[in-house]
């Protein structure tokens, strides 16, 4: 009879040998023969298969005894879950390999040894369950990785213990709730040439936004040393966004980049126990982007390859040696969650009311979830949480999963995106916020909280119970108007997700928003850094600076991204960014400010908008802008952005902008670019004609322009009953400067607040023939259903 066959080679396994070498296994199989062709490195190694696992279970009895230990399970008691999960262990590790089985793994081991050149190559040895992975049943970090496992005695006891994890508290609670057979579900073992990310870095990236569901962006996490310390949440990463479109064409869009803690790292050690130990993070490391330009963009690319070989948004695990240098895919998984989202119903979640922030972090999902904080520091007391409260913990692992599943809300200290409490809650549709650093100090025991999500990438925890509302919309009752709905955007990290509510592109997309809580800094304190006479201002620009080879580039470098990370949610669609519009206080509370900033007695009607940028006092901070407006639109390829002048008074400040434009690589009509003036002073519509000779188009400032023409301060309550967009003075200006920008064949919109506050003036609007408005995005809804009724009534007239 011949021998059993329990080895494959990666070479020798496709996707369709899931049922042999489970999901991991098929995967790193498919990837290593079909992709490698491709350039994408893929480690060497072998799958021990399922046929394995089964043959030693049965040959050695552990199968009717796992039978007999599981007959009165009841995973929703966790005392029994946890007294029948060791006795399984114990079967498993208390079992000896049959001798056929140990010689082959041992004979396999040695051949990998040899084409390393070495008498026992370092290998990571991992589960792959055969029902893992699949596209709606994750299996995250159930089974156990076992690293830098060298020598065939080590091997053997790692594949036991691999074996036995099958059946941990967590896997075995979770395949009883998705309704998988204990005996169904086998094991096959991964055994793969170990990359040294030890020596350098490492991570895990998904080819779709983990959050809004975004497909056309990369998000990739990295951190120093071996990467199971970004699964575990121990590490809070950094985190960089790639934009696909663009990449295919070339350029290199990293339209985000943050820096994460980072604060210690996970090496080789072969003293300890389990071969590894942990090591703090040099503080010059910690403040370092752990990728390079050149090693993002590859690793985004191998992304979007093995995404496109899959044809679904994958989840990925990366590694990068440090003795070669050189990068390698370690795992690759279809992404569970997001991928499922039904893309007709947009559903929202709102706070009604504002409330004390106790603590904040990275907010995981977009949900609003609320109950009495159970603050559990270590998984012995997981015992005392009660269905519906809110977790706060330093960290979770799959050990907490039982009651992960019944928690209101997850907070954690430590922990990015993609650590284990994100993963999970992901998957369970439960609000988090991971990486807050304190919440288990702040917050106190039994306290009501509200956790919310709402709010783009920060996630913030407040004292209370507060209101809010979920509002489901199906997008297939949203009809398309002949007038185009475009949004105003000031939050780059909302961008992805408003992106799925219906529009025609961003009508005003606000720097301010992206100057004031990403840069924080005024741009002439950056550059006059060494004058700068605010001791304590300097100190807070270092740290914020720490990243940068010069102080002018973070700025270059966070307004760039903050503006491409607007612009490519939207693309291929009009993006029309409108220039730094701060008034001189404003420009005075941004760090350093006041040393640069005169004191104006009225600033609302001072040194704003177009005068600022050819001001010598100022023109060196325009120039950071101009040099930030080039590199989205160059070095990113997101030509979908159009510029827009704010507070322009005459024509003479218009041709002196669209010059320095024009002289700094922004010159209109070049490369598709268009220039679009406000029009929010009354002098634009009087010169509207003129306007309309140098300008691509007119966007109608409601705010400014009533507070102007009726000649009130719009931050006095004292005249603030007067102050109405829906004046007969106000409507006759707007009237008026859409009929000339008809007359020019120029575009006009409105992205002021008026629309969005009064449906009325938007169909006033409506009724002039406006080519577009921009909203709210919470408005967006409402008012289109709105304008459609419009546009109908006006048809039949």
């Amino acid at each position: 009879m011949p021998k059993k066959k329990f080895i494959l080679w990666f070479k020798d396994i496709r996707i369709k040998d899931v049922p042999k070498v489970g999901g991991k296994n098929a995967s790193l199989g498919e990837m290593y023969s079909k992709l490698t062709k491709q350039h994408i490195n893929i480690p060497n190694g072998f799958a021990v298969t399922a046929d394995a696992y089964d043959y030693f279970i049965t040959l050695t009895g552990v199968k009717k005894e796992i039978r007999r230990i599981l007959k009165d399970l009841n995973t929703h008691n966790l005392h029994n879950l946890q007294a029948r999960g060791r006795q399984v262990r114990q079967a498993i590790l208390n079992a000896e390999f049959p001798d056929d089985l140990k010689q082959q793994i041992v004979e396999q081991y040695h051949r990998l040894s040899k084409e390393f050149k070495v008498k026992n190559v370092d290998v990571a040895v991992r589960s792959s369950a055969t029902a893992e992975d699949l596209p709606d049943a994750s299996f995250a970090g159930q089974q156990e990785t076992y690293l830098n496992i060298e020598g065939p005695k080590e091997l053997l006891d790692a594949c036991r213990r691999c074996m036995a994890s099958l059946f941990t508290d967590r896997a075995i609670s979770y395949r009883d709730d998705k309704g998988f057979n204990h005996f169904k579900v086998k094991l096959s073992i991964t055994v793969q040439k170990m990359v040294r990310s030890d020596l350098a870095t490492s991570g895990v990236m998904f080819s779709i936004d983990t959050e809004s569901g975004f497909r056309d962006a990369v998000l990739i996490n990295a951190i120093y040393g071996l990467g199971e310390y970004i699964v575990q949440g121990m590490v809070n990463p950094d985190e960089y966004y790639v934009f696909k479109p663009t990449l295919a064409q070339g350029f290199k869009p990293i339209i985000s980049r943050s820096v994460g803690l980072k604060k210690k790292k996970l090496v080789y050690d072969s003293k300890s126990k389990d071969n590894t130990k942990s090591l703090i993070v040099s503080k010059e490391d910690q403040e370092r982007f752990a990728l390079s330009e050149a090693e993002t963009i590859l690793l985004a690319k191998w992304a979007v390859a093995i995404e496109k070989h899959y044809q679904k948004p994958m989840d990925l695990e990366w590694a990068k040696d440090g003795r070669t240098n050189k990068l390698y895919i370690v795992q690759a998984r279809p992404e569970t969650v997001r991928s499922q989202d039904d893309p007709n119903t947009l559903i929202e979640y709102k706070l009604k009311e504002k409330g004390k922030v106790l603590t904040f972090g990275a907010s995981v999902g977009n949900k609003i979830g609320q109950g009495k904080a159970n603050i559990i520091r270590n998984v012995k007391g997981i015992h005392q949480f009660k269905k519906g409260e809110v977790l706060v913990t330093e960290m979770t692992d799959p050990d907490w999963e039982p009651i992960m599943k019944i928690a209101g809300a997850i907070v954690t200290n430590s922990g990015g995106r993609t650590c284990h409490a994100a993963i999970i809650s992901r998957e369970l549709g439960i609000p988090c916020v991971v990486g807050t650093r304190n919440a288990t100090e702040k917050i106190k025991q039994g306290q009501n909280l509200t956790v919310s999500c709402a709010e783009g990438e920060k996630g913030f925890i407040y004292n209370g119970l507060l209101k809010f509302e979920e509002k489901k919309t199906n997008l297939k009752t949203v009809k398309k108007t002949k007038t185009k709905i475009m949004m105003n955007i000031g939050n780059p990290e909302m961008a992805m997700a408003q992106s799925f509510i219906p529009n025609e592109g961003v009508g005003l997309a606000r720097e301010e928003f992206i100057i004031s809580n990403y840069i924080r800094i005024h741009p002439l304190a950056l550059l006059n850094f060494n004058k700068l006479k605010d001791k304590v201002a300097k100190k807070q620009i270092g740290k914020l600076t720490a990243a940068y080879k010069s102080k002018s580039e973070f700025f270059v470098d966070k307004l760039a991204e903050g503006m491409a990370r607007i612009t490519a949610s939207f693309y291929p669609k009009d993006v029309i960014v409108r220039l730094s519009d701060f008034k001189s206080n404003e420009y005075a509370n941004l760090i350093g400010g006041k040393q640069f900033e005169p004191i104006e007695s009225n600033p609302m009607i001072g040194w704003r908008g177009a005068s600022r940028y050819y001001d010598p006092a100022y023109l060196p901070a325009f120039l950071l802008e101009c040099k930030a407006l080039v590199k989205v639109r160059k070095e990113m390829g997101l030509k979908n952005l159009k510029i827009m002048v704010p507070f322009c008074r005459t024509i003479e400040e218009g041709k002196k902008v669209l010059k320095i434009l024009a002289d700094n690589g922004l010159k209109r009509g070049v490369d598709g670019l268009e220039v679009y003036v406000m029009c929010e002073i009354p002098s634009n519509v009087i010169l509207a004609d003129q306007f309309a000779q140098i300008f691509d188009g007119f966007s109608i400032g409601s705010n400014d322009l009533t507070q102007l023409t009726l000649g009130v301060d719009r931050d006095s309550e004292l005249v603030a009953h007067v102050y109405d967009e829906r004046n007969k003075a106000v409507k006759d200006l707007v009237a008026q400067v859409i009929q000339v920008a008809k007359k020019h064949k120029r575009k006009i919109g409105i992205c002021g607040q008026a629309p969005s506050d009064f449906p009325d003036f938007a169909q006033f609007l409506v009724e002039q023939g406006i080519d577009s408005i921009s909203l709210n995005p919470d408005t967006v809804i409402k008012t289109t259903i709105a304008i459609k009724q419009t546009e109908r009534k006006k048809k039949r007239k």
